[in-house]
């Protein structure tokens, strides 16, 4: 879960009176924070990841306040009308490499000016967006900028390399653009995403101040924010123009937390324009009283709901047949009416006498097929198998090396170790057995779990089912050791086997065969083929017994009962 540790004293601030920690936890309790450790001046927070807005003070704030009561609603957002000049540029060159930008204007009010707090806290949000909803700054960065000493509006290109001089944040003098690619440690994390041959992104403003070389770095003399700073541009580019606009609706609320006025910016694309208007002001989505009722199983009065939604932090406008809810930007997880279903239901409490027990027939105790299951993996454990928990997620080297080709695919896998879901434990345990070839001779383990079957007849295309595998590596290992276990399995449950010889995926031809009862395919045995062992480096036979206990169960139910 994402994190942070936040100022305590700066939190506290916004409420009207000391918050006890008992009370404190118990409403992180109900809502989607949790407070893993506290202090007298920290607090350490962590979040689910729809709720990123509550890794800042102010947002943090904005929730105590609401569950508190100290204040209730949509927080007051004050918009200033835009300069005619606060347009960025959009350059057609940016386009194949990171098209995407998104700003605003946040104002300080009348007395007040950017603190150390506030920075330190704008600062702090920030690498957690870039972490998060920036994908490691791939997919969105954000900045930071003081507009009183910069002159819009504001160009975003992609320039020449060899033209570019700055003075990086972190520095003091004046540095080539290539020196600071070729030696800044930031530019090995994030110089891809920003460069492009001999050109690279800039951000400058009217004069030609390079305010940042997105989405490396801010530069010193237009990039830096400084305490007593009253106007900030907040800017956000990279590919997608979701996370783009997310990010900048979440670190605007550092401000407007503590009553900073929004301004939209103009952005001017080679090919459209964009007002930013949705960046400062809320927006609406409907709830309807049908949905929030069903959802939630239980009947709201107008006024509970009203209620409920403002200690939520939300406005509402009720209409014949529910709610028109407004939503402030830094809440870019409120998608659909049952998202606000579940805020409704947060801000009334989550309560352990709350849940309504449904009735089940597994209630105080485990189901019979699963005492089944588990009795065989104690048999198993009694031969002297090892026990194994290994992932459904299996490697395509694996399922091709035993040609196990049928297995489901996953059309995106993350990598190429997690790329099939396994039909059978015998692909699981070949993986296994290559991981253990350092180890002594003989091993014998075996595993008892899921494996997702390919099924036509299936809504989903396949199905789960349970087997039962075991492998034996050893000097004497064969065929005969692999029919001797499985019959002796079925023994157990007073069934005999038919064994019917076939030539299965991965074992050696006319050393592998079927097991059927009452006609029904229950479990497959056989020696696994040479050429798998050489490439897995396995210098001894190895025997393979795999039962499908789905299949089974029903067989042996009353045995096994």
């Amino acid at each position: 879960m994402p994190q942070s540790t936040l100022v305590r004293p700066r939190v506290l601030s916004m409420l009207p009176c000391a918050l006890p920690e008992a009370e404190l936890t118990e409403i992180l309790f109900g809502s989607k924070a949790e407070l893993a450790r506290a202090t007298a001046e920290e607090l350490q927070i962590e979040v689910t990841p729809d709720r990123l807005d509550l890794l800042s003070e102010g947002g943090l704030g904005l929730l105590l306040q609401g569950a508190t009561g100290s204040a209730k609603g949509l927080p007051k957002l004050l918009t200033r009308a835009p300069e005619p000049t606060w347009t960025v540029r959009v350059d057609p060159s940016v386009a194949p490499l990171r098209p995407e930008i998104a700003a605003v204007v946040v104002v300080a009010p009348p007395g007040a000016s950017l603190d150390a707090g506030l920075l330190a806290e704008a600062v702090r949000f920030q690498e957690i967006l870039h972490a998060t909803v920036g994908l490691d700054r791939r997919l969105a960065s954000l900045g930071i900028y003081p507009m009183e000493r910069l002159t819009p509006p504001f160009r975003y290109a992609l320039e020449p390399i060899d033209g570019v001089r700055l003075v990086p944040l972190d520095g003091v003098d004046w540095v080539a653009a290539r020196e600071f690619l070729s030696s800044h440690p930031l530019t090995r994390r994030y110089g891809a995403y920003g460069t492009s041959g001999d050109r690279m992104l800039t951000l400058r403003d009217k004069e030609g101040t390079l305010l940042s070389i997105p989405p490396i770095l801010n530069t010193r003399d237009g990039g830096e924010a400084r305490v007593g700073d009253r106007i900030l541009l907040i800017e956000s580019t990279g590919s997608r123009a979701s996370r783009v606009a997310e990010g900048v609706g979440l670190l605007e609320l550092v401000f407007r937390a503590r009553g900073w006025s929004a301004s939209p910016v103009r952005i001017e694309f080679p090919d459209r324009s964009d007002d930013g208007r949705r960046l400062v002001e809320s927006r609406s989505l409907d709830l309807p009283a049908a949905t929030l009722s069903a959802v939630s199983g239980r009947a709201h009065s107008a006024a509970e709901v009203e209620h409920l939604l403002a200690r939520a932090r939300l406005g509402s406008h009720p209409h014949p047949h529910g709610w028109t809810v407004e939503i402030p930007p830094w809440r870019p997880d409120l998608l659909t009416h049952v998202d606000l279903v579940e805020d409704v239901v947060l801000a009334r409490g989550v309560r352990a006498e709350d849940g309504e027990l449904p009735p089940s027939r597994t209630i105080g105790r485990r189901r019979p097929e699963t005492r089944f299951r588990r009795s065989v993996a104690a048999t198993l454990l009694g031969l002297g198998y090892v026990p194994l928990y290994t992932p459904v997620l299996v490697s395509e080297e694996a399922v091709q090396l035993l040609g196990r080709t049928d297995s489901v695919a996953l059309t995106n896998p993350v990598s190429d170790q997690f790329a099939r879901m396994r039909d059978r434990l015998q692909i699981a345990l070949v993986q296994v057995l290559g991981r253990n070839v350092r180890r002594p001779y003989p091993q014998r383990f075996s595993e008892v779990g899921p494996v997702v079957v390919p099924d036509g007849r299936s809504e989903s295309g396949a199905r789960t089912s349970y087997h039962a595998g075991v492998f034996e590596a050893s000097e004497s290992a064969g065929f005969a050791d692999a029919a001797a276990l499985a019959d002796y399995l079925l023994a157990g449950f007073d069934a005999r086997g038919v064994r019917e010889p076939v030539e299965l995926p991965g074992t050696i031809p006319g050393r592998a065969a079927r097991l059927r009862v009452a006609g029904e395919t229950v479990a497959e045995i056989g020696e696994i083929h040479p050429s798998v062992l050489a490439s897995l480096g396995v210098p001894v036979p190895v025997a393979w017994m795999e039962v499908d206990l789905t299949a089974l169960w029903p067989l042996v139910r009353r045995t096994a009962d």
